[in-house]
């Protein structure tokens, strides 16, 4: 079994210190935020809308530390391919100096038309980069932080299940405050299950 080329990290910082600042101030990433405005007619199920979202993710990364600036511009436009039809792929790539390395990363995170959703995300447990698995889970936090604002139980209970599935196990190979925050989301959201009388209902039926 091949070696891997990271270890997972343990460490979050509380706030940004000086040398973070410079890297992110050389991070030039308009013309990500630009691409991803084309999301801001993409309703959300729990509200809002996609270029929310987008924003969200970046500044999950930044929360936690990463000013990889491949990964930050990847995060703005990361839902782009799958949401818009017919999106021009180029304009990421064409966006700077970083675009094919940032399409690349889009790529990789992009689940393919007619793809089953639990083989896409095991082709990231799997196969996924490092990065890859960074933004899934800076995505996942955002998606489960907004689930506190779906009120369908069943969408909810299907949602804790995927991630426990296969986001938790991405997130424990890469930074372990990602995994207790994402847990921790996972366990409140069962116990405002648990609390609605949810699954004493579907034990019923």
């Amino acid at each position: 079994m091949a070696k891997k080329k990271y270890e997972m990290a343990v460490d979050k910082p509380s706030s940004m210190d000086t040398a973070h600042m410079l890297q992110l101030n050389n991070t030039y990433v308009a013309p990500y935020i630009q691409i991803a405005t084309n999301l801001i007619g993409k309703q959300r199920f729990a509200g809002g809308n996609m270029f929310r979202h987008q924003i969200d993710t970046f500044g999950i990364l930044i929360d936690y530390g990463y000013m990889d600036p491949v990964l930050l511009k990847a995060s703005l436009v990361h839902d782009v391919i799958e949401d818009i039809p017919g999106f021009d792929a180029s304009l990421i790539e064409k966006a700077d100096a970083d675009g094919p390395e940032v399409l690349s990363l889009v790529n990789e995170v992009t689940k393919r038309q007619g793809q089953l959703k639990n083989e896409y995300l095991r082709g990231i447990i799997e196969n996924g980069s490092y990065r890859a698995k960074l933004l899934k889970c800076a995505d996942r936090i955002s998606n489960m932080i907004s689930l506190g604002f779906v009120t369908s139980s069943e969408f909810i209970d299907r949602y804790c299940n995927e991630t426990e599935y296969y986001i938790l196990p991405i997130a424990i190979e890469v930074d372990y405050n990602m995994y207790q925050e994402i847990l921790n989301l996972v366990m409140t959201r069962r116990k405002y299950l648990e609390d609605s009388g949810y699954y004493d209902r579907k034990k019923d039926e």
